[in-house]
Formats: C-alpha cells, structure tokens, sequence
C-alpha cells in the first residue's frame, strides 16, 4: 500500500495525463448532468426521483436566501452555490464506494508493486480544489463589480489621494487585498485537507482491518463529506453577499 498526495496517473490521451481524480471528476460532472436532463419534463406533481431532486433544492433554497435576505439575490446566486454543493458532496462521497484504494491499476517500479487506485475523490487532488476556489473567489469578484460598479467595489482595494483618512484607507485596502487572496488559499487547503486526511484514515483501516471496523470511520466520512461541502458553499455564498455590499458596510 502507497498513500501519494499528488493524484495518480491512470493512462494518458496524447500529452494529457488522465488521473483518478481527473476521472471521478468526469463521472461525477456526467452523473450531474443526467441527472439533470431528467428534470426537463417536470411533473405538476411530483414523484420519485424528482420528489427528492425537488426538496434538495427547495431546502438548498431556502438555506441562501435566509443568508441574503434578499430573494432575487438567493435566485441569482442559487445556481453556483447549488452546484458547487452538489459537486463537493457527491465528490466527497464517491470515496466511500466499494473499491477505495484496493481496486485499481497494478504499478511497478524498482522491484516496488503498488496500486493505482480507479476511486479517488477529485476533492483529494489539491489541484481541484484549488480551480475550484479560484472559480468562487472570482465569482465573488465578479459580483461585487457586477451590484457596485467597478469604481465603487475598487475603493475596497484602492482609496483616492483626496480621501481624508488616506493612510488608513490604504492600509484597509492592503487587508482586503491580502484577505481575497487568503479566502483563495482558505478555501482550496481546508477542503483538500479534510477529505484527504479522511482517505488516508479509510484506505489505513481497510488494510489493516477490512471486515467490521471501518464501518464507523465510514460513517464519520458520510458526516465529514457533508459537512465539508456545506462549509464551502455557505463560506462562497456569504463572501458573494458581503461583496455586493457598499463599502461604507
């Protein structure tokens, strides 16, 4: 058994490395957009599969517009924040599918044998978590530029020579520039660290132990994955609200 931090290479296309989490991330992307096809034809009342998709997203809802307080801000924000969630937690839980770190490609090298695992959270691949983040930070960029106005939602960073308070309003600005990059790396190391650190733990207990132990540090990881994709998607709507915010606020 090998524990890598970097994602595993599993073939290549051409030039292109096609890695475990490169994979899952696909299979998942896909799964979401099936999933979402079936939606098209919605019932007056609802049933099965679309019962369920309907309460997610009625709950999910309800969650970002009691943060916004404003239901045409929930409305336009629900869409990222819905995917981002969806994406997280269905990534975060793939792990626990039958397989984790036992199946996969056979790996020689130097007399050495190991296993390239096929099922690797895509949110154990710090390259994904950080696009993922820079995508959010952007968004909240983007947004605040999008109700303020570039010049207004630039004092944040910026404050004119004619400001009275102009060397405290230059030190701010320096805190809300560092503070954007700091959500950057915030966002991108707390969820690659929580769901790698529960791989880790999963992939130990399931060598050493594979029968009955495991159950509950898979329970744990049901819970973790939860949460995780809660914490990021609530952390991006909240940064989204504050940034259409004048700056007086």
């Amino acid at each position: 058994m090998e524990i890598s931090i970097a994602a595993e290479k599993l073939f290549s296309i051409g030039n292109f490395p096609v890695t475990n989490t490169f994979m899952i991330g696909v299979i998942v992307s896909v799964f979401i957009m099936i999933a979402t096809s079936k939606l098209r034809k919605l019932e007056t009342i609802p049933r099965g599969f679309q019962n369920a998709v309907e309460t997610i997203f009625e709950a999910l809802f309800n969650l970002v517009e009691s943060v916004t307080q404003n239901k045409e801000q929930a409305r336009r924000f629900f869409p990222l924040i819905a995917t981002i969630f969806i994406f997280v937690l269905l990534s975060n839980w793939i792990e626990l599918l039958p397989g984790l770190g036992t199946v996969g490609i056979l790996h020689g090298e130097a007399g050495h044998v190991t296993i390239i695992p096929f099922l690797r959270s895509t949110s154990a691949d710090i390259n994904f978590t950080l696009a993922l983040s820079l995508i959010t930070v952007i968004s909240v960029q983007v947004a605040g530029i999008a109700a303020l106005g570039f010049a207004k939602y630039g004092k944040k960073f910026i404050v004119s020579p004619f400001h009275k308070p102009y060397v405290i309003g230059t030190f701010v600005g320096i805190l809300e520039l560092v503070s954007e990059i700091g959500k950057t790396i915030s966002f991108t190391f707390r969820l690659f660290g929580n769901v790698f650190a529960g791989e880790v733990l999963l992939t130990v207990m399931l060598h050493l132990v594979p029968l009955f132990l495991p159950l509950p540090f898979l329970f744990l990881e049901v819970f973790v994955g939860l949460i995780q994709a809660i914490v990021f998607s609530m952390l991006a709507l909240v940064f989204l609200k504050t940034a259409t915010l004048p700056v007086e606020h």
